[in-house]
């Protein structure tokens, strides 16, 4: 067989893929500018920042993305574990040492102990969590309230609080991302996944601004470098749905 030939009969099994669930999903998410030093030093050897330039993630160096897990099931349509979950990550835009642009993950808090350490091996278990959903009627004016919070025993805190007025977002066409662990690089997960997005505020773009009570806090443990009071808060985006399936390669 030729060279070209082989290599093409073997694309279909260089490109397999193993289904390990689908999952329903609400997101928060914060992009932000974190010092420089301390986002490399997550950072595995070769691996540099890959940050934005322009558009609405322009200066983002990292995500704080809170996560309501409504359903979590296996490629047989059974739930995974008790079938939800809830937690907040950690992820930073990179590209490898290959130059590819991909996600990494650098830490996380979870509810659910199952999921502690988690795919990526850096999860920690929130031993407080608390959320909290309200959406009510002001007049003609519908305000949506988000409240966040999770603590580890070590000390690493995230929380978020924000009231703002839902506006209609864009449905964004189906991706695909690679998700490295910064724990162990040569673990990834594929996440195919479309959403719909709903940018409440950005430095960049400057859409209408519909953000009406806002307040974050990142502190403790893994966490103290990364938020140091010198962090800066680029975009609020409400993730009103996203749906996902992930792989292993």
């Amino acid at each position: 067989m030729k060279p070209v030939l082989f290599i093409a009969a073997l694309a279909p099994l260089m490109l397999a893929q193993t289904l390990q669930e689908n999952s329903s999903e609400t997101r928060f998410q914060l992009d932000l500018k974190v010092p420089d030093a301390a986002l490399m030093s997550y950072l595995p050897s070769g691996w540099t920042p890959n940050v934005a330039t322009q558009g609405a993630a322009k200066d983002c160096n990292l995500r704080v993305v809170f996560i309501d897990r409504i359903t979590i099931n296996g490629p047989d349509g059974k739930p995974v574990g008790k079938g939800s979950n809830r937690l907040v990550y950690l992820v930073a835009p990179v590209k490898d040492a290959f130059g590819t642009n991909v996600q990494l993950v650098i830490g996380g808090l979870t509810e659910d102990p199952a999921d502690a350490p988690g795919p990526f091996g850096n999860y920690l278990l929130a031993t407080t969590h608390t959320t909290r959903f309200l959406t009510e009627q002001m007049g003609l004016t519908t305000v949506a309230h988000q409240d966040w919070t999770f603590a580890a025993a070590t000390g690493e805190h995230l929380e978020l609080h924000i009231a703002f007025t839902p506006g209609v977002g864009n449905r964004t066409n189906p991706t695909e991302t690679k998700f490295y662990s910064a724990k162990n690089p040569h673990f990834y997960q594929i996440s195919k996944q479309e959403q719909v997005l709903d940018i409440l505020r950005n430095v960049t773009t400057n859409p209408p601004d519909r953000v009406m009570e806002f307040s974050f806090k990142g502190s403790g443990g893994s966490f103290a470098k990364l938020f140091d009071g010198t962090e800066k808060v680029l975009s609020w985006d409400n993730i009103v749905w996203i749906n996902r399936s992930v792989s292993l390669p």
